[in-house]
């Protein structure tokens, strides 16, 4: 009897694995949420403090008066251009204004900010150093 009772009890925990895991089949302190991201962070005493940078800031322009709809149907067809890369845009954007200054014989290379490029990531939300990269 103990070998039926064991294989019934198997399934059936196995089948409570597979059904949602909601807020009520965790712990206490389990929140769920619906996937929506912090405005702030959480301090060791459990304190919420709301940082203004991490609170999404939604840009919506005004359509009054636009003639299309701002709904695209899924069976729209596909754009026919591929997704743009670094290396395109620095070339169709970037690259002629340095080959016209270099022509011109105005090119600085001390001075690149005129072309877009940062010297520094000083002030930047998210700054790019090599130990922010994943190792």
């Amino acid at each position: 009897m103990g070998l039926l009772r064991g294989l019934c009890r198997g399934l059936l925990r196995g089948a409570d694995r597979v059904s949602p895991f909601t807020s009520k089949r965790g712990p206490r302190t389990h929140y769920k949420g619906r996937g929506a991201r912090r405005a702030g962070v959480l301090t060791a005493g459990k304190k919420f403090i709301r940082v203004p940078e991490m609170v999404p800031e939604f840009v919506v322009p005004d359509l009054a008066g636009f003639k299309l709809k701002p709904y695209v149907s899924y069976r729209a067809p596909e754009g026919s251009e591929p997704p743009a890369t670094a290396k395109q845009l620095f070339t169709e954007l970037v690259a002629p204004r340095i080959e016209k200054d270099v022509k011109d014989g105005t090119f600085d290379p001390d001075n690149l900010q005129k072309y877009g490029f940062e010297p520094t990531q000083d002030g930047k939300l998210f700054q790019l150093f090599p130990k922010n990269y994943m190792r």
